[in-house]
């Protein structure tokens, strides 16, 4: 678009009325447009489009296990599966769907039932099947609402967690939590709205990109803030030797005056995002430190997140650092756990990623209830995909790989307005293809959205002379997973 159009674009409603109001001045005088108008004639801040409707939840914790769990070997229970072991995965199961390069050269496709036991631990229905690896959250099964019946389009990593990330399997549009930072706005002035943490797995581990939590044609106040889990938590947090608080504040308020005659001559929304976000920063100075320091954590609450809390860049780490930001108004919360990508030695890498985020994940569930936090908490567990049940490579008795399989999966979510200790959905046999309540990454986010006050449809943002929005145009709210 050529230069001069973007800036007739530029000129809003609002921002023709504050110069409007300064042309009228002496006729009217400011006060008095200001008081038909009301404040917002006079400033050039985007608003945000704000809640729709009665919000149910007023946050997201959203845990990401980046490299697609074993659905089979979790959470969706096939005992039949086992009189089946090393049989050929029969065609009018398979349907002739697209697989990856990895296994499509394969000359069979052995199933490989799961090796683990399951329980069935008591929910609000006829119990949830939850396999040994995870007993801990077998212990809140009455806290979760599991969704066996998602699938995806993307059959392969990058395209399939940007598509969850963001509602679209090509780069460049908003994240989830830009979308909701920019729906909601802030909680807490002095803390980012849209917050990531990242761990480091313990099997093969697939890139993440910044983009993944970036704020696409968003401004870009909305991106997400990653804090590190070594050194300082966020780049640059203290201020060079020999500035002083007070010289840092002289030098972002002449900084900030240049920067609002640019706007004033660009009319360029980022120049006001940079503002913003200088502030932001100087203000994490102070909120940040004390954020991350956790020594005033009782031993009953480590003890929940169980003895790797403490311990900086652990997913048992960031849960606590999660409910700290819940607790503290942070709209949204990511958490990403790398190296569930078990395409071989499944049995083994999958004992210590489970092993890792078992506990934490349970203990985040507890420590939310008792603090009266888990009732406006919206808190989502998924993969970007989920796994075949035949084994990638050779199969026996104690080991099997899993390709990557889009068709089916299993997620689950808790509290924020979710219907607690229920299970949606289901898979045939194999756990291959959905029989009952197919669930589209499009309606996920939809009804989480609706879980936060948002109706999808009206949540749009203008860009390149069309209305974007995260659910594209797709996305129905699921009623059945609402309270």
């Amino acid at each position: 678009m050529h230069p001069f159009e973007q800036r007739g674009l530029d000129l809003t409603r609002r921002r023709f009325f504050r110069l409007a109001g300064a042309g009228f001045g002496a006729a009217l005088g400011t006060t008095a447009l200001a008081s038909i108008f009301g404040e917002s004639a006079r400033a050039d801040t985007i608003a945000t489009p704000g809640p729709h409707f009665r919000p149910k939840a007023k946050r997201v914790i959203y845990l990401h296990m980046e490299g697609a769990p074993s659905q089979i070997d979790l959470f969706d229970y096939k005992p039949g599966l086992r009189e089946r072991f090393d049989e050929d995965l029969p065609d009018s199961i398979r349907q002739g769907q697209r697989l990856t390069g990895m296994t499509s050269g394969q000359a069979r496709f052995p199933v490989a039932p799961s090796m683990f036991k399951f329980t069935r631990y008591e929910n609000n229905q006829d119990g949830a099947w939850i396999s040994e690896l995870m007993p801990h959250l077998g212990g809140v099964a009455g806290e979760l609402c599991f969704v066996h019946s998602m699938r995806t389009e993307a059959i392969n990593h990058e395209p399939g967690i940007t598509f969850f990330q963001t509602g679209n399997q090509q780069p460049g549009r908003p994240s989830f939590g830009s979308w909701m930072s920019y729906g909601l706005g802030s909680a807490n002035a002095n803390l980012p709205t849209f917050v990531v943490m990242i761990t480091q797995g313990l099997g093969n581990m697939q890139a993440l990109s910044a983009r993944f939590w970036g704020s696409g044609f968003l401004p870009s106040e909305h991106q997400g803030c990653k804090l590190r889990s070594a050194g300082d938590p966020v780049l640059f947090l203290g201020d060079p030797k020999g500035v002083a608080r007070a010289d840092r504040r002289e030098m972002l308020d002449l900084v900030g005056e240049m920067n609002e005659r640019e706007a004033e001559r660009t009319l360029d929304p980022e120049v006001r995002a940079r503002i913003a976000q200088a502030e932001m920063a100087y203000r994490m100075q102070m909120s940040v430190p004390d954020l991350t320091d956790v020594s005033g954590e009782d031993d009953e609450t480590i003890d929940l997140y169980g003895p790797d809390a403490r311990k900086p860049g652990t997913f048992a780490s960031s849960c606590l650092l999660a409910r700290r930001l819940a607790e503290r108004g942070v709209r949204f919360i990511q958490l990403y756990m790398r190296g569930w990508d078990q395409h071989g030695e499944l049995p083994k890498e999958i004992r210590l990623q489970a092993a890792a985020v078992d506990q934490p994940i349970a203990g985040l569930l507890k420590d939310l209830r008792r603090r009266g936090l888990l009732d406006e908490t919206l808190v989502l567990w998924s993969g970007e995909f989920g796994r075949t049940v035949y084994s990638q490579g050779t199969l026996t008795a104690t080991n099997y790989g899993r390709d990557h399989h889009p068709r089916c999966f299993t997620t689950w979510l808790a509290g924020g307005g979710i219907r607690p200790g229920t299970a949606y959905g289901k898979t045939d046999d194999y756990s291959y293809n959905i029989v009952e309540n197919p669930v589209e990454v499009h309606d996920l986010h939809a009804t989480m959205l609706r879980l936060l006050g948002l109706d999808h449809t009206k949540l749009t943002y203008r860009h390149q002379g069309r209305d974007y929005r995260l659910t594209d145009v797709f996305g129905r709210v699921v009623p059945e997973l609402l309270a």
